[in-house]
């Protein structure tokens, strides 16, 4: 009897431990990858050597840092991976690999380190990698390439291997020989200078030229889904930024026709969706309140297609989400709940 195990019981309430930091960024990364393989066969090699570059300079930062530093290396919480995968993921397939790299180390230096690691950054880390590379090499970031192309698994796009701090070759000629027609515009871009707009269905599944891993809507809204129900993705944010997104497309539109396109291309175009589910949800750069959050996403929503439609440029949620990031803890700190048998104060 003294060897028999013994079965405790308890009253409850019976809590189950959540998961930890490092298993939840492990399956965000697990959610990238099908993205990741799309763009690679998507776009070709380039591609997924624009992957393994910026990720590369990622953990190698962080590494160095931490280093640096004297602490113990963050590199296994895989927050510096995501970062890589994400920032890949808004390039253009054929960006130059030194640029990414660059982005890489600026986005995890200035978005993470600077202010303390992971759990302190204030914006996304991988967005401010993006933001420094548009201001640095803006003719580079704007520069696309056509998707499907009949070589692209075997030769790489020619500016992708353009030597640090050398132009970048002009690859107008090479993209219009890999397709036939292509313009060198996304549908953003055929859109805001040319009033042209792309088929929901094309949007919707992928069929577009436009940043490696933003052009598949499907595939980003499954891959969000499979985080949101394993509980590790607030599903609030994307819905209340891709619900704020369409209904401000939609009043345009109705005001204008001519100026709006439509909810519906305004949800499926650009990195939208895919700045919606991954990157406006960070955990760290996100409020937490129950109201907060739909604020937050709303605020998300409507700057992007204010900045589409008003702004010079014909993408505005990179600059929506870093300014939503900014708002987060003002709209933390504005949405607290009120303390259970205490009076809301006035």
């Amino acid at each position: 009897m003294a060897n028999d195990p013994l079965v405790e019981i308890r009253t409850s309430p019976h809590i189950r431990g959540t998961p930890g930091v490092e298993t939840i960024m492990r399956n965000v990364v697990y959610a990238l990858l099908p993205i990741c393989a799309f763009a690679t066969y998507q776009f070709g090699i380039s591609a997924l050597l624009l992957i393994a570059a910026t990720t590369t300079a990622c953990v190698l930062t962080e590494a160095f840092f931490c280093r640096a530093a004297g602490q113990a290396s963050t590199v296994s919480d895989f927050s510096a991976i995501i970062t890589g995968l994400l920032l890949a993921l808004t390039l253009p397939p054929g960006f130059p690999l030194w640029m990414a790299a660059v982005a890489g180390s600026v986005g995890v230096a200035l978005g993470k380190t600077l202010f303390g690691g992971l759990g302190r950054n204030v914006l996304n880390p991988a967005l401010v990698g993006r933001a420094f590379v548009q201001a640095a090499f803006p003719v580079a970031i704007t520069t696309w390439t056509p998707a499907f192309a009949p070589g692209r698994f075997g030769e790489f796009i020619p500016s992708t291997l353009t030597a640090p701090f050398m132009q970048p070759p002009d690859v107008t000629a090479w993209a219009r020989g890999a397709a036939d027609g292509f313009t060198g515009a996304t549908p953003l871009a055929q859109w805001k200078f040319e009033h042209l707009v792309t088929g929901t269905t094309d949007l919707f599944t992928g069929m577009t030229a436009g940043s490696a891993g933003e052009t598949s809507a499907v595939l980003i809204l499954v891959c969000g889904l499979y985080l949101a129900v394993r509980g590790m993705l607030d599903w609030r944010i994307p819905a209340a930024v891709l619900l704020a997104a369409a209904l401000a497309g939609e009043g345009f539109h109705l005001m204008d026709t001519a100026r709006s396109p439509g909810p519906l291309f305004i949800l499926f175009s650009g990195g939208l969706m895919l700045g919606a589910v991954f990157m406006a949800s960070d955990m760290v750069a996100s409020p937490v309140t129950p109201l907060g959050v739909w604020i937050y996403g709303a605020l998300i929503g409507f700057l992007t297609v204010i900045i589409r439609l008003f702004g010079g440029l014909p993408e505005g949620v990179m600059y929506a989400i870093l300014l939503g990031n900014a708002a987060s803890p003002l709209i933390a700190a504005l949405t607290q709940p009120r303390v259970f048998g205490t009076r809301r104060r006035g």
